[in-house]
C-alpha cells in the first residue's frame, strides 16, 4: 500500500472513488449522490483543489488503484487559522480492515502537525458509525459535541458526532 497526496492527475479515480463512497456509504457524506452527479466539472474541481495550499487530500493506493481518502482543508480566516478539518474520509468497502484508514488518518495528521500554524483538527462524523468512531478514538481525538438530529433525508434523522485532535506543538 502507498499513501501520497493527490496530484491533478488522480482526479479522476478520485471522483470514480468518491461515487462509490455516496453509493455504498451514504451515511458517511453531507452531499448525495444525485447533488454529486450534478456538479458541472467535478474532476476539473478536484483538478484544482489538488494544487491548493489550503487542501491537502491524501489517498491510499495498491498497485495504481486509488482505494482510500481523506482531506485535511485549513482554515482561511485569521482567528481560527489555528485549526483544520478532516472531511471525506473514505475506504473502499472491499478494502476495509487492511488499515488503510488509520494509514490515511496518521498521514493527514503528520501533514497537519508539519503545518506550524495548525494546533486543532476538527472532524464530523454519522453518530452511528462506530469503527469510525473507535479509530479516532485511537488516534487521540475526542468528542466535543453530538447532535442527534443534524441530518434529514427522506423523512429520516440521523446524527452527527464532533471531534477535536489538539496536537502537541
Amino acid at each position: 500500500m502507498n499513501i501520497r497526496k493527490l496530484i491533478p492527475e488522480d482526479a479522476e479515480g478520485y471522483w470514480k472513488l468518491r461515487l462509490k463512497g455516496l453509493t455504498t456509504d451514504p451515511d458517511a457524506f453531507l452531499i448525495t449522490y444525485d447533488e454529486a452527479i450534478k456538479k458541472e466539472d467535478p474532476i476539473g474541481e478536484y483538478k484544482k483543489s489538488f494544487l491548493s495550499d489550503e487542501i491537502v487530500t491524501i489517498g491510499a493506493f495498491e498497485e495504481a488503484n486509488l482505494v482510500g481518502m481523506v482531506t485535511l482543508v485549513r482554515e482561511t480566516r485569521q482567528k481560527i487559522r489555528h485549526r483544520a478539518n478532516i472531511v471525506a474520509m473514505y475506504v473502499d468497502d472491499e478494502k476495509r480492515g487492511k488499515g488503510i484508514a488509520k494509514a490515511l488518518l496518521t498521514e493527514a495528521i503528520k501533514v497537519a502537525e508539519n503545518i506550524s500554524e495548525i494546533e486543532q483538527l476538527y472532524l464530523t462524523l454519522d453518530a452511528e458509525n462506530k469503527p469510525a468512531k473507535e479509530l479516532y478514538k485511537k488516534l487521540g481525538f475526542e468528542t466535543f459535541a453530538v447532535n442527534k438530529k443534524a441530518m434529514k433525508y427522506n423523512g429520516q434523522y440521523r446524527g452527527e458526532e464532533h471531534m477535536v485532535l489538539f496536537l502537541e506543538k
